[in-house]
C-alpha cells in the first residue's frame, strides 16, 4: 500500500488534467497525527524547482501534514509566477484539508517539464477532488499519479515490532547523484521526532539514492521527505529504523534503475581496494558515466579497456600496474593487464556486475547504472512532444 502502509497516514492519487493524455498526475500525501515530524533531502543542483525552493522551507520547521505532489510539469525555471502558484498550492492544500493546518506546513513537489507554468486553473480544483479521494487505501493511487516516463510505479515497505516504513518513488531518467530525479515520500508511523528522521535519512540516501547514476544528468526537483505520524506508539531502537528506512530506500532506487529510460541492462558498479569511501565512489561514478563503457555492456561486450579508462580521470589513489577488472565474476584484468579469457564472460542476463579493484586499501562502494540505448535517445529526444 506504498506511503499508507504505516498508521495514520492517507493519500489520494487523480487525474486533474495537468497532463494533456488524461493520466492520473495529482497526488496528495496527508499525515494524520498525532505526530507530525518530517525530514528532507533535495537536488544538489544549484538551479532548483520552485517547488523544492518552497519545501525547503518548511522543512526548517520540521513539522509537515500533507504533501502535494504534481506529474505534467516540473515548475522549475518559471520565475516569480512559478513560486507564487508553489505558494497558491500549498495553501489549496490547506484550505481542503479544512483549515486544521496552514500552508506552511504542507511540502509541494513536481515533475514533468522544466520551463512550462502550470496550469492553475486545473491544478488547484484537483486538489479538492484529491482531498475529498484520500483514503488509507489510496497509496497505490498516488504512486501512479506522480509518473512521468515511468513504465511502472514503484512502491516499497518494510514492517516490524508493531511499526512500519512505506514509501513510493517516481524517475526513470535524469537519474544522477544528487539524489538521483526522483520524488520520492517516506511514511512511518513509528514515534519519532525529525532530528532522528533526519539522521536515519540522511544515512539511508547516502548510501541508496545518492548511488544511482543512470545518464550523469542532475534534476532541478529531486525530493525525498520521510513523516512520521506516531500512530503505532512504538519508538524502535535507532539502528532498526535507520536500517527499515535504508532498505526501503535500496529498494525503491533498485527500481529507479530497473526503470531507466531505454535500459536493457542493470550495470552494477563495485569498487573496492581502495584508499577511502570518497574514492571509491568517484571511480565507481566514473565508471557509471562513461558513455563508452555503457554501450558495450549494451552490446554485451565485455570492454574491460573502457573501465580502466574511467578510472584513470579520477583524482582516487591506485597505481595502474595494480589495477584489476572482473566482470560477471571473470578477471579480465589483472595487474593492467590482460586477465582471464574476455570470452568466458556471459552478458546475456539483464544485471551486469562490474568489479574494479584499487588494490590501494579496504575501503568500497558500489553505484548502480544502466545501458545507454537508441531507445533512450529517442525518449528523449522527443520527450517535449
Amino acid at each position: 500500500m506504498s506511503v499508507t502502509a504505516a498508521q495514520g497516514f492517507t493519500a489520494a492519487g487523480i487525474a486533474a488534467g495537468i497532463k494533456a493524455n488524461g493520466n492520473p498526475d495529482l497526488a496528495l500525501v496527508v499525515n494524520n497525527g498525532p505526530r507530525l515530524a518530517a525530514a528532507g533531502v533535495f537536488t544538489s543542483n544549484r538551479v532548483k524547482a520552485a517547488p523544492v525552493r518552497w519545501s525547503e522551507q518548511v522543512l526548517r520547521g520540521a513539522t509537515v501534514s500533507a504533501v502535494v505532489l504534481n506529474s505534467g510539469g516540473a515548475n522549475a525555471c518559471t520565475g516569480p509566477k512559478g513560486f507564487q502558484d508553489t505558494h497558491a498550492t500549498a495553501e489549496k492544500v490547506a484550505e481542503a484539508l479544512g483549515g486544521e493546518h496552514n500552508a506552511g506546513e504542507i511540502a509541494v513537489a513536481s515533475t514533468g517539464l522544466i520551463g512550462v507554468l502550470l496550469p492553475m486553473d486545473k491544478l488547484l480544483p484537483g486538489i479538492e477532488t484529491a482531498a475529498a479521494a484520500l483514503s488509507a487505501d489510496g497509496g497505490e493511487d498516488a504512486a501512479i499519479a506522480i509518473k512521468t516516463t515511468d513504465t511502472v510505479h514503484k512502491t516499497a515497505t518494510v514492517s516490524q515490532g508493531g511499526w512500519t516504513v512505506g514509501g513510493m518513488a517516481k524517475g526513470a531518467g535524469m537519474l544522477a547523484p544528487g539524489l538521483a530525479t526522483m520524488l520520492v515520500v517516506l511514511t512511518t508511523d513509528a514515534d519519532l521526532d525529525s532530528a532522528t528522521l533526519d539522521k536515519a535519512l540522511r544515512d539511508a540516501t547516502r548510501t541508496t539514492f545518492d548511488r544511482v547514476d543512470s545518464d550523469g544528468c542532475m534534476s532541478t526537483n529531486d525530493t525525498v521527505l520521510l513523516l512520521a505520524s506516531g500512530a503505532s506508539g512504538q519508538v524502535p531502537p535507532y539502528a532498526d529504523f535507520a536500517d527499515a528506512v535504508r532498505t526501503v530506500c535500496d529498494d525503491l532506487a533498485r527500481q529507479l534503475i530497473g526503470d531507466a529510460e531505454g535500459a536493457s541492462k542493470d550495470i552494477r558498479i563495485e569498487v573496492i581496494g581502495a584508499a577511502s569511501e570518497q574514492d571509491a565512489v568517484e571511480v565507481g561514478r566514473s565508471i557509471a558515466r562513461n558513455n563508452l563503457l555503457k554501450c558495450a555492456i549494451h552490446g554485451e561486450d565485455p570492454n574491460w579497456g573502457r573501465v580502466l579508462s574511467a578510472i584513470g580521470t579520477t583524482s582516487a589513489a591506485f597505481d595502474p600496474d595494480r589495477l584489476n577488472v572482473a566482470i560477471n565474476g571473470v578477471w579480465v584484468c589483472k595487474n593492467g593487464s590482460v586477465g582471464e579469457d574476455r570470452d568466458l564472460v556471459s552478458m546475456k542476463d539483464r544485471e551486469v556486475h562490474i568489479t574494479a579493484d584499487l588494490s590501494t586499501g579496504t575501503e568500497s562502494a558500489v553505484i548502480w547504472a544502466n545501458d545507454l540505448t537508441a531507445e533512450y535517445v529517442h525518449e528523449n529526444s522527443a520527450y517535449s512532444s
